[in-house]
């Protein structure tokens, strides 16, 4: 995982622009987080359900108010992979994921990790923690 100011998946590689900062704001500004999943032979042909959270550094989901109450920030998707063609048989497949966010209001001074789950385990390497700069003196 890494956290960028934009990223795409196209033609199966990832375009990453302004990649792996740890700190940010205090101003919200857009923001990314680039996935890349190595999926081995045994997973090929099988349906995987992503699910990234954000929370807080108690480990606690970071909410919002919207015109629907209160919600997480969170995103779910779903893949799989197929054996690649024209390479030697056991080459594991990279799934790439780019998920971009607009501005998030976050608390100035503070410290924040996007957790990935896949298939309902957080698996080492899937967090990425920042954090945000405090406000400027006056």
């Amino acid at each position: 995982m890494l956290l960028a100011d934009s990223a795409q998946v196209a033609d199966g590689k990832l375009y990453i622009l302004g990649g792996g900062w740890s700190v940010t704001g205090p101003e919200p500004v857009p923001s990314a987080v680039v996935i890349k999943v190595s999926v081995d032979v045994p997973e090929f042909h099988v349906a995987h359900h992503w699910e990234l959270f954000l929370e807080d550094a108690d480990g606690q989901p970071v909410r919002f108010e919207t015109p629907e109450g209160v919600q997480p920030i969170e995103v779910r998707g779903d893949f799989n992979a197929a054996e690649p063609i024209g390479v030697p048989v056991g080459t594991p497949v990279d799934v790439p994921i780019a998920v971009n966010f607009g501005p998030i209001p976050l608390a100035p001074a503070a410290r924040y990790s996007w957790r990935l789950v896949i298939d309902g385990e957080s698996l080492p390497g899937a967090i990425s923690s920042f954090t945000t700069r405090p406000l400027p003196a006056e």
